[in-house]
């Protein structure tokens, strides 16, 4: 048996002495600690680690079941096996419901104690293993989605793993198409707030003057349409985290408000005269130069502040081109899987003309790029002549217009499709520019919202593809 610490905690000193002369012989490899004093033995478990902790239930100063209860508190791992001279059903069943292992009697019947302790040290060691082998699980699972080897690479998880070890706000910079919202997923999930939610707002999809209900709540007949209360995202992610993305586009009217919860730590929902406390861990992730923001005077300086507790940088995909291989690989076994085909490769040529390629989409661009070749390349080994007839995804067509074909197509005809295939691409490019963000990509183009939508439903282009979920 590998060394386990036992605690023995009773009233009487001889029996102490007696338990732990026994149970020494018994168990050669067992640390064991004795304590006639409850408050001496609560002490013990919060200094040092305890496998398994024989109590006596009948005690002068606290009853053993109270003394369960407490140690429960500090270790809700640790094995207990209460002790009664006044054994009867129902004290046994009151001291499971309270969390005891097991239930033994006095006087003891060496067999009986010697099976309770062996078997008290063997769930324990099973239950610790276990946790053991979750937080190891948990260590992995958060960079599952992450590929890449390079030094910016190695940088960045070490920053997730320090960060997600502390409390603070965090804020992460980087293009669009770095994996912001993965790396705030991962910070999360190798926190301690990893078991209460998680929420990720996509802060300029929604309108400016549902924000701030969205975020902090309102209460009923607050504004025309509010026919019930509505909690608000931070008081949905209590005790969780709460990831606003592209914080650097919402309104300077939230920005107050948001500076407030930062500050405070509380909420006010619209219509209601009373604050709320909560407890969010508040990550923020932009692709946007804050600094200049603040000069502009369209990003308050304070907030920036409180937000830039500590900072996180998703690297460029050309810092990372070392990764492009195998990010490649990673894509292309992805795509396979996903769509049910035999297993592809690019040539080693297809692969150096990647590395080599400008990537202002960075991963994003290249994942699609990839999911393209793949899906059309019907030979088992992509080539480079097939992958610049595939690269869709700076602009280029497919399919290239009818006056630039062999055979001349009828001149209305080929303007159709020289329009279609310029509005692909022009549309394409707009979303990786933006990340996928439909109301700042119309901004851009000079389109209403409602008119780009309509030009993405007829060309199928959905603008999810283009988020940050690398």
């Amino acid at each position: 048996m590998q060394t386990a610490r036992l605690l023995i905690v009773d009233d009487e000193k001889d029996l102490l002495q007696g338990l732990k002369r026994m149970l020494s012989r018994e168990f050669k490899q067992l640390d064991i600690h004795t304590r006639h004093d409850p408050a001496d033995a609560l002490a013990l478990v919060r200094e040092n680690p305890i496998d398994l902790a024989l109590l006596d239930i009948q005690m002068p100063r606290i009853h053993g079941l109270d003394l369960l209860k407490k140690l429960n508190a500090i270790d809700r791992h640790l094995t207990v096996i209460m002790m009664t001279g006044y054994g009867s059903i129902e004290v046994a069943v009151q001291a499971m419901k309270s969390g005891a292992y097991d239930f033994i009697t006095k006087p003891f019947d060496k067999t009986i104690l010697f099976r309770a302790v062996g078997k008290g040290l063997e769930h324990n060691h099973l239950l610790r293993e276990n946790i053991k082998l979750r937080e190891r699980i948990c260590e992995k699972e958060p960079f599952a989605n992450f590929v890449g080897q390079s030094g910016p690479m190695q940088r960045l998880y070490h920053g997730i793993r320090t960060t997600a070890r502390t409390d603070y706000t965090v804020l992460i910079r980087g293009e669009s198409g770095t994996g912001k919202e993965l790396t705030a997923r991962a910070i999360h999930s190798l926190s301690k707030r990893r078991d209460n939610p998680l929420l990720m707002v996509n802060c300029p999809a929604i309108p400016e003057h549902l924000l701030e209900s969205e975020l902090f709540g309102h209460r009923k007949g607050a504004f025309t349409g509010a026919h019930r209360d509505q909690p608000g995202l931070f008081v949905e992610a209590d005790k969780g985290t709460l990831c606003l993305d592209e914080i650097g586009d919402i309104p300077v009217a939230i920005q107050t408000k948001l500076l407030r919860v930062l500050q405070e730590q509380e909420i006010k929902p619209l219509g209601s005269a009373k604050t709320r406390s909560v407890d969010v861990r508040i990550i923020a992730s932009t692709n946007r130069n804050l600094e200049e923001k603040i000069k502009d005077h369209s990003f308050r300086e304070d907030l920036f502040y409180r937000l830039n507790v500590v900072t996180l940088q998703t690297p460029t995909l050309g810092e990372i081109r070392e990764d492009i291989p195998l990010l490649i690989n990673h894509f292309t076994r992805q795509v396979c899987c996903e769509l049910e085909l035999p297993e592809k490769h690019f040539a080693l040529e297809a692969v150096e003309e990647l590395v080599g390629r400008p990537w202002p989409g960075n991963v994003r661009e290249l994942q699609n790029v990839v999911r393209g070749a793949v899906l059309f390349c019907p030979d088992e080994t992509i080539t480079p002549g097939y992958l610049r007839s595939t690269h869709a995804d700076t602009g280029s067509s497919i399919q290239q217009p009818g006056w630039q074909k062999e055979t001349i197509e009828p001149y209305k005809e080929a303007k159709e499709m020289a329009i279609s295939s310029f509005t692909r691409g022009y549309v394409t490019r707009l979303l990786q520019e933006t990340g996928g963000n439909v109301s700042r990509a119309a901004e851009v183009s000079g389109l209403t919202r409602a008119a780009l939508q309509k030009i993405m439903r007829r060309h199928a282009i959905v603008s999810s593809d283009f988020r940050d979920d690398r």
